[in-house]
């Protein structure tokens, strides 16, 4: 009868020998780690400017309102200075509405730029990582195969 033979010993070597490149993932959590932190600028500054938005149309709210609160001696007055209010309110939402357009409109610009830059960098870095790691892979298993015989 064969002998069945005893590979222990090769795949031993073989895992022993098994390229872990700790710098590829050292690399790839840099990378991460600036998209994150470019990614949360992008949104901290857009919570900025729609704070200040909301800030400066609470107070032109505030300030049209207390025109309202006034004391008038004609029934009527009351009605106009609601109908004066009611327009003032709509036109200052259709401004202030405009301008969180336009902060929603530049972080979705900036997002994107972002993602394609990072997208691309990640990808070299792979490609980079997957090559060498291929190369060490191949010299093992030749190594590998070489003792087996």
């Amino acid at each position: 009868m064969t002998k069945t033979p005893d590979f222990t010993k090769v795949f031993q070597d073989a895992f022993a020998a098994f390229p872990i490149d700790a710098s590829a993932f050292q690399n790839v959590f840099k990378t991460q780690a600036a998209i994150g932190e470019k990614l949360s600028k992008v949104a901290l500054e857009a919570a900025e400017k729609s704070t200040e938005i909301t800030s400066k149309w609470a107070k032109e709210t505030i300030s049209k309102l207390s025109d309202v609160s006034k004391a008038r001696t004609e029934p009527t007055d009351y009605t106009k200075a609601a109908s004066d209010f009611a327009s003032a309110a709509a036109e200052l939402a259709a401004e202030n509405l405009a301008a969180f357009a336009e902060v929603a409109k530049k972080v979705q610009v900036e997002t994107v730029e972002l993602i394609l830059a990072a997208g691309k960098e990640v990808s070299e870095d792979a490609t980079a990582a997957v090559k060498k790691a291929t190369d060490e892979v191949t010299s093992v298993a030749k190594k590998a195969a070489s003792a087996a015989k």
